[in-house]
């Protein structure tokens, strides 16, 4: 093993890089596409031999070749890839593998977090990491779990609309409690901390909410694994599995007994999302609402709409969709830099 050397994989190199393409198809795994760094050991004759690489915080597409399997090769991938990681501050990681796979990543310091219908598993390398994060969501809690209707809802709110607090409001009017889970990931045009404060004012007046971050656990489409999937349903099915197994965790912790989504009509990846929620979620006795989306002039509200009016510099339509909370932040200077960067987009709508 001492004669294997890790190197790193350049982009601009084609050759490399259809060899990388080449030994993870060989592994049944498609190359995906978002990789920030890639690295690779290459035998005597320079054919590549084990790969792996990185995004955000997420090592991924690890591949061996299958006559050098055994070696120890992919032991020394991860190793470069955590060094890696570390060296640019980011110290919380996570892989997905294939089930039956985990093993070796357990020797190296990674702790399963759930395992997706015998098929993936979701590890990370905090022993207690996850475990810690339940018990955090106990600290925002003033209120008896163990009675009554205790509801979920998980938002992005990329911004926070009159749709987004219409299902809140509804949620809380049937419920003793609302969990309201803010997607924490900065992979939005409005920043966590923005639409976390948005949400918040724009909910103030509704006293049986507790808002909580979904942390690195509730991810993001962005993150998710599709490389491990056939075609782009399957992606979208695998992402939903993951996320529900983990919120049936979180459920469980926290004694909610029924989750609210609005109705998706508009988007393909939440539309997919919330059948496979509603099938998975029924099976383990948590009760799954989905309303109807809340109308404006007849239109269906949505942040993708938002976002489209900003873009057009129509502050009207703005106006009519959000609560008065929410204008008075895109209208102030403040929210310049988000707009500016809306205006340079060239696709603000939600898939």
């Amino acid at each position: 093993m001492s004669e294997y050397v890790v190197t790193k994989i350049f982009p601009k190199n084609r050759k490399k890089n259809e060899q990388v393409i080449r030994l993870l198809e060989k592994e049944n795994i498609r190359r995906d596409k978002n990789l920030e760094y890639t690295c690779g050991i290459f035998d005597e004759d320079n054919n590549l031999i084990a790969t792996g690489s990185c995004f955000g915080n997420t090592l991924r597409c690890l591949a061996v070749a299958s006559k050098h399997q055994g070696e120890g090769l992919m032991n020394l991938i991860v190793t470069h890839l955590v060094n890696y990681q570390f060296k640019r501050g980011i110290f919380h990681l996570f892989i997905y593998t294939k089930a039956g796979r985990e093993d070796i990543f357990k020797t190296l310091g990674f702790y399963e977090i759930v395992t997706v219908d015998d098929h993936l598993v979701f590890l990370e390398n905090r022993k207690n990491g996850f475990e810690n994060y339940l018990n955090s969501l106990h600290t925002n809690v003033a209120f008896d779990l163990n009675q009554g209707k205790n509801s979920a809802i998980i938002m992005n709110a990329n911004p926070f609309s009159l749709g987004h607090q219409y299902l809140v409001e509804e949620a809380a009017k049937k419920s003793d409690l609302v969990h309201l889970f803010v997607v924490s990931e900065d992979s939005s045009i409005f920043p966590f901390s923005i639409r976390k404060r948005l949400i918040e004012e724009g909910t103030a007046h509704l006293k049986n909410v507790v808002l909580h971050p979904t942390g690195p656990y509730m991810i993001s489409n962005a993150t998710f694994p599709s490389y491990f999937q056939k075609d782009e349903t399957s992606v979208i099915e695998g992402h939903a599995l993951l996320d529900i197994k983990i919120f049936q965790k979180i459920a469980e912790r926290l004694a909610i007994n029924c989750r609210y989504a609005g109705e998706e009509p508009f988007s393909l990846v939440t539309g997919i999302y919330n059948n496979v929620m509603n099938h998975e979620l029924r099976k383990v006795g948590i009760e799954f609402i989905e309303l109807k989306r809340k109308e404006v002039n007849a239109k269906i509200i949505s942040a993708s709409k938002i976002r489209q009016a900003l873009k057009a510099n129509d502050l009207k339509t703005v106006k009519d969709l959000v609560p008065e909370t929410t204008f008075n932040y895109l209208v102030s200077e403040e929210a310049l830099p988000i707009i500016e960067k809306i205006k340079m987009t060239s696709d603000v709508v939600h898939y």
